[in-house]
């Protein structure tokens, strides 16, 4: 056999199997290149009553790069993540695109692949291809991220239809571990049938369910409706409350669940054949006399088992498939986003606040972080701020969305949201505003922190940077520069963005403290500065640095050393073992 496959000219290497597209090699390498931009703050929408002490976090920006940004202060932080991601429709607007530029020749080396492959990457991204390859070079680097930043108990939840449902199984399979799936689950998205459809009136989606580490997880149970309860009435005004009856017979033979059960007024009743009482004789006996086995209000019908609603669990186990009833629909979804916007329809096919608050019920605790970095109109966020009143909870949640264009015909264009962030930033104001209108003893956060990427001007300078020219220095930038390298660069050492940015007196130079890291940044460090840094590491107890990371273009070489001998020779009382780094 193989030397007919051999003379056949059909290659024999080994084979495994595996999910493979056009652009994977550039999805890794945009998997793992550091963010291209910065990110600042809003400072006047920080700064309001409602927002200054907020822990939730909207931040508007590409999502890969913000989830770059956020990897370092909040890997293994994050407890439950939903997104809901392009559907790849074709008519949803989805195209793969990249404002990165490459030669062949250099796409090839920087992702490790052919010239070849190289080109014809480098051809969708110019095309803005919507392709299966173009929906999952996009996906693969955003889940690769996200899920580096749950917790080892944590779980995301990913909407998605029948467009790149198989796609997203076996990238999830791949980004997660295949051991790690939890669950697919179809949610009812209408409950009206489309009878003008081609061949099935499509009435679902699907919901992907995976766990960081599966062994670690819990999914809780859902609170029991009105309608559950119903089933539960109290016709022998038992004290015990109301109660439900089940079987007290089961299938097959069995010669120790063959007896006869008489009731109090002496009636008896024996299983019919192939069948068997499922206790004892022993204990049915003992039912009997707790009450607790019912022969209906004559006392002659086929004993039955009552089971107590006090008795049973305090919520239902969630299965896979949710029915609008339980867990809303596109329709709901609408009402509530139009009756928070005077009427005005903005989007087609939003979620409702219910599908997510019951994702949070089954996948959160009370103090847990939840983060949608596909935010869209917001309901996300609605829903965590929702749940929290109703519960007492503190989730806080970080919400991502593009700065994505409206469409200029739109309504919501013309209701002056140009962009899809202002929708989302929109829409969580004004559930804010109804939450407290309707739980006014409710003193929970119902603020947010609002944060952006924005080009990083340090490559700019480099770019318009002429020899005639002097070298830029962080002096000539604004205040608002100076604090967007402070807040991207206390984010990359691992303080989350709600930290406080604490100003430290230095004799007349003032630096940055966060965390355990001061930041002199500022031009103007010199020989006194250091007097006065020493002189406070020595004399206040509570100033205990780790790290001193200095700007370079404003700290020049020679105040460098100076500082770095000064730390070294000077023996602080607090024997703190400091590090110093430079960036530029």
């Amino acid at each position: 056999m193989a030397e007919s496959l051999q003379s056949a000219n059909v290659p024999l290497n080994r084979e495994a199997y595996s999910l493979n597209w056009l652009g994977k090699s550039y999805a890794r390498y945009l998997r793992d290149c550091p963010p291209q931009t910065l990110l600042a703050e809003d400072a006047t929408h920080n700064q309001q009553a409602q927002n200054r002490h907020s822990q939730n976090l909207l931040i508007k920006g590409d999502n890969l790069e913000v989830l770059k940004h956020l990897k370092n202060a909040y890997q293994n932080q994050v407890k439950m993540i939903y997104i809901d991601p392009p559907y790849n429709t074709g008519s949803d607007g989805f195209v793969y695109q990249d404002d990165r530029k490459f030669s062949p020749e250099q796409l090839a080396e920087l992702a490790t692949m052919s010239i070849e492959e190289a080109k014809r990457v480098l051809d969708f991204t110019a095309k803005k291809s919507n392709s299966h390859s173009a929906w999952l070079t996009f996906m693969y680097p955003r889940l690769y991220v996200a899920r580096q930043l749950l917790k080892d108990d944590g779980v995301i939840f990913i909407s998605i239809d029948d467009n790149e449902q198989a796609q997203l199984k076996l990238l999830c399979d791949e980004v997660f571990g295949e051991e790690n799936f939890v669950g697919e689950i179809a949610w009812q998205k209408i409950h009206s049938t489309k009878n003008d459809a081609k061949y099935f009136s499509n009435s679902h989606e699907y919901i992907f369910c995976y766990a960081k580490i599966i062994s670690n997880i819990e999914i809780k149970l859902l609170p029991r409706t009105e309608k559950m309860n119903a089933r539960f009435s109290n016709p022998d005004n038992d004290p015990r409350g109301v109660w439900s009856s089940g079987d007290l017979i089961a299938n097959e033979e069995r010669s120790s669940g063959y007896f006869d059960v008489i009731s109090p007024n002496g009636q008896v009743f024996n299983v019919p054949k192939g069948k068997h009482w499922v206790y004892s004789q022993e204990n049915l006996e003992k039912l009997i006399q707790e009450n607790r086995i019912w022969f209906g209000k004559n006392g002659t019908a086929f004993p039955r088992l009552k089971r107590f609603l006090s008795e049973v669990q305090q919520g239902k186990k969630a299965d896979t498939l949710w029915f609008s009833e339980y867990f809303g629909n596109n329709q709901e979804a609408k009402r509530e986003i139009k009756k928070l916007f005077n009427d005005i329809s903005l989007f087609d096919t939003p979620k409702p606040v219910r599908l997510i608050t019951q994702i949070l019920r089954l996948s959160s605790n009370s103090n847990d972080l939840i983060m949608d970095f596909f935010a869209g109109s917001g309901t996300t966020a609605h829903a965590v701020m929702q749940l929290n009143a109703e519960d007492g909870g503190n989730r806080q949640f970080i919400c991502v969305q593009l700065p994505e264009e409206t469409d200029k015909k739109s309504e919501a264009y013309k209701a002056g949201y140009c962009t899809i962030f202002d929708i989302t930033q929109a829409r969580i104001e004004k559930s804010a505003v109804k939450i407290r209108q309707d739980f006014p003893d409710f003193n929970g956060d119902l603020g947010f922190q609002i944060f952006e990427t924005v080009p990083d001007f340090r490559a700019l300078a480099d770019d318009d940077f002429q020899p005639q020219q002097e070298l830029p220095t962080v002096g000539e930038l604004s205040d608002e520069q100076y604090r967007t390298l402070l807040t991207t660069w206390r984010l990359y050492d691992g303080n989350p963005l709600t930290t406080p940015l604490q100003a430290v007196s230095l004799g007349d130079y003032f630096a940055n403290w966060c965390g355990n890291t001061l930041y002199i940044v500022q031009a103007g460090f010199d020989s006194r500065a250091i007097k006065a840094l020493l002189h406070k590491l020595d004399q206040d107890n509570h100033f205990l640095p780790e790290r001193i990371v200095l700007f370079g273009d404003n700290v020049d070489s020679a105040k460098q050393k100076e500082l770095q001998q000064a730390l070294h020779s000077y023996t602080n009382r607090k024997k703190l073992n400091i590090s110093l780094l430079v960036r530029y």
